[in-house]
C-alpha cells in the first residue's frame, strides 16, 4: 500500500516536496513513479526511478525543476518540486511496479500499485 503526502498550496516560483511511503514494506525491486492528473485528463507521467539501478527519468516539462529520490531505507520516495508554475497544479499520485520495462515506464498501465492522490495547487 502506498501513501502519498506533501501536497498543498504554493505561490508560483515556490517549492513543495511530496512523499510516497511504502506502508508495511519497502520499494526494493520496484520502479516507482509520480504521475499527475487534472480533471478530465489522463494521468501524466512526471518522474520515475528504478531503485535497483538507481536510475531516474523525467518528463521534459519538469526536467531541471523536479527531482525524484529515495531514502536510505528504500521505504519512501520523494518528489522535490522547485520553480512551480500554475501548469504544475494537479492531483499527484505515486505508483510502483515490479517488472516495469524501460519502454513502458512512462505509462500508468505499467504500474500495479497506486497511492491516493495529493493535491498540488499553484497560485499565480
Amino acid at each position: 500500500q502506498l501513501q502519498a503526502s506533501g501536497g498543498g498550496l504554493v505561490q508560483a516560483g515556490g517549492s513543495l516536496r511530496l512523499s510516497c511511503a511504502a506502508s508495511g514494506g519497502t520499494f526494493v525491486g520496484y520502479t516507482v513513479a509520480w504521475f499527475r492528473q487534472i480533471p478530465g485528463k489522463e494521468h501524466e507521467f512526471v518522474a520515475g526511478t528504478k531503485l535497483s539501478a538507481g536510475t531516474t527519468y523525467y518528463a521534459d516539462s519538469v526536467k531541471g525543476r523536479f527531482t525524484i529520490s529515495r531514502d536510505n531505507t528504500k521505504t519512501t520516495v520523494y518528489l522535490q518540486m522547485n520553480s512551480l508554475n500554475p501548469e504544475d497544479a494537479a492531483n499527484y499520485y505515486c505508483a510502483a511496479g515490479r517488472r516495469v520495462i524501460v519502454s513502458a515506464s512512462r505509462s500508468p498501465r505499467a504500474y500495479n500499485f497506486w497511492g491516493q492522490g495529493t493535491q498540488v495547487t499553484v497560485s499565480s
